[in-house]
């Protein structure tokens, strides 16, 4: 019984993880994008990274606290990387014999003040998701595993898109703009958060 309990934390933590970096990725490189929805300007990455937050409250309880502190930094880590090999590759001279391929270099190679904000930005306020996380646990109460997500997210959201937002794109957009880019970011996030919050009922708690 231990051994299948130990294989099962095992399993959902290595699926959850690699959502958690997938979500993280897929995020960073849509937010070199600007979308109009709503009539408020966005980053198109908000639309899967608020997923991030619920995401980690999962590694968190399948595999504790310090898994989960080590996850957020391995995801900058690879964040940074992957923004490093989008630069290299669209530097490389293409193959003429198919095209200049210049979309590439246009869609994928980084801007670094956004990458830099969006890492930044995803640090910091993941590392407040988990404290967030980590007090409702130990002293709240380990009931109420919908609150303990809530909690958490509502910590860090509100952290994630000003520093997002303001790193990235103050002084560049015209000030509504940038405004509009945080506030949408709110929205979004904290309804996100509301669909999320089901998830963290999917895995196992490794303390019991």
């Amino acid at each position: 019984m231990a051994e299948t309990k130990k294989n099962d934390l095992l399993t959902a933590a290595i699926l959850v993880s690699i959502l958690y970096v997938a979500a993280q990725m897929l995020s960073d490189i849509a937010s070199l994008r600007i979308v109009m929805i709503a009539g408020f300007s966005i980053d198109a990455g908000t639309f899967i990274y608020p997923l991030t937050f619920t995401l980690r409250d999962m590694v968190h309880k399948v595999a504790g606290i310090r898994s989960a502190r080590i996850l957020i930094l391995a995801a900058a880590g690879i964040n940074i990387l992957m923004a490093l090999l989008f630069k290299a590759v669209a530097l490389m001279p293409p193959d003429l014999s198919v095209g200049p391929q210049v979309e590439f270099g246009l869609v994928l190679s980084p801007i670094w003040r956004i990458v830099a904000a969006s890492i930044i930005a995803e640090v910091i306020s993941e590392l407040i998701d988990t404290e967030g996380y980590r007090i409702w646990v130990e002293r709240v109460t380990h009931k109420y595993q919908w609150a303990r997500v809530l909690f958490s997210n509502l910590l860090s959201i509100p952290i994630d898109s000003f520093i997002f937002s303001f790193l990235a794109f103050w002084g560049v957009f015209p000030n509504p703009i940038v405004i509009s880019i945080f506030l949408s970011n709110m929205i979004i996030k904290g309804l996100t958060t509301l669909v999320s919050i089901p998830g963290i009922y999917l895995v196992p708690d490794h303390n019991l």
